[in-house]
């Protein structure tokens, strides 16, 4: 069972618009964390801004430790122990990122906002086979997704 916490969700989903709107005020950019990621990697390494894919991405490591202190309980996260599966994971989420020119946070966050049509198919497509996976994970072979 996974529990649901509106109060969390909503600040969480509040900072993540904020965070969206300042990259796009201030660098004219999409917050798209594979994009981002990607611009500090070669060959696109240096084109465009460094130093604030830096600090973006240093924040989302520190901020589980920041709203710990904040609030004085632990961000829990249950993850998969199964290397192979977590490897088959990442990439199928890289490769997925590489044909669909983005990300969840790009399309779903940012592109949706600016009522992009292929953002809103994008995450229409990753949606519907996030839920058949976890469906199929749950229900049919069943595992804990």
């Amino acid at each position: 069972m996974t529990d649901f916490t509106p109060v969390a969700s909503l600040i969480g989903g509040l900072l993540i618009g904020f965070s969206a709107l300042m990259v796009m005020f201030f660098h004219g950019r999409i917050a798209g964390i594979s994009g981002i990621l990607s611009r500090l990697l070669p060959p696109w390494y240096g084109m465009g801004g460094v130093l604030w894919r830096v600090a973006f991405l240093i924040g989302i490591v520190v901020s589980p430790f920041i709203y710990q202190m904040v609030t004085g309980s632990a961000v829990s996260q249950s993850v998969s122990n199964d290397k192979v599966t977590m490897i088959l994971a990442g990439l199928c989420v890289g490769f997925g990122t590489g044909i669909g020119s983005g990300c969840t946070s790009g399309h779903g966050v940012c592109g949706i906002s600016r009522l992009s049509l292929r953002s809103i198919v994008a995450t229409i497509t990753f949606m519907a086979f996030g839920i058949i996976t976890v469906y199929i994970i749950r229900h049919i072979i069943g595992g804990s997704a």
